[in-house]
């Protein structure tokens, strides 16, 4: 299974960050414009994009704008794990992810793992980050 994530308008400003955040390399991106109904896309939602993936850490994530007409409706029910190979691995992961974000649990030790935190990115999107014993 892949998560697929809809943004707000600005799918393409999460990918590069979580680029940067994963040190992954977004592997495909096309807009509403450049698809097959780029003529019937009004103007303003023509540069969003329609599906786009990255790959990082071994994993895909694939994400999109929603499509003109339709309501966005936050991230919510959901949160995107990510493993860690190591504490140091973890927490640079973790203060990445965070920048900009909200930090709802600090990376810390627990009982199941030598490095775990929780947090919503800047754009809204849950994130667990886990380095296990």
């Amino acid at each position: 299974m892949q998560a697929y994530l809809t943004f707000n308008g600005n799918a393409a400003e999460a990918l590069a960050f979580y680029a940067k955040a994963l040190d992954g390399k977004v592997t495909f991106s096309m807009t509403f414009g450049e698809s097959p109904m780029g003529a019937e896309t009004p103007a303003e939602h023509k540069d969003k994009i329609m599906h786009a993936a990255l790959e990082a850490r071994g994993h895909t994530l694939m994400a999109s704008d929603m499509p003109p007409g339709m309501p966005f409706e936050g991230h919510k029910g959901f949160s995107l794990s990510v493993q860690a190979t190591s504490v140091d691995d973890g927490k640079k992961l973790f203060d990445a992810l965070a920048q900009g974000g909200q930090v709802t649990m600090p990376y810390g030790p627990q009982f199941w793992a030598v490095g775990f935190g929780m947090l919503n990115d800047r754009f809204g999107v849950p994130w667990m980050v886990n380095c296990e014993k």
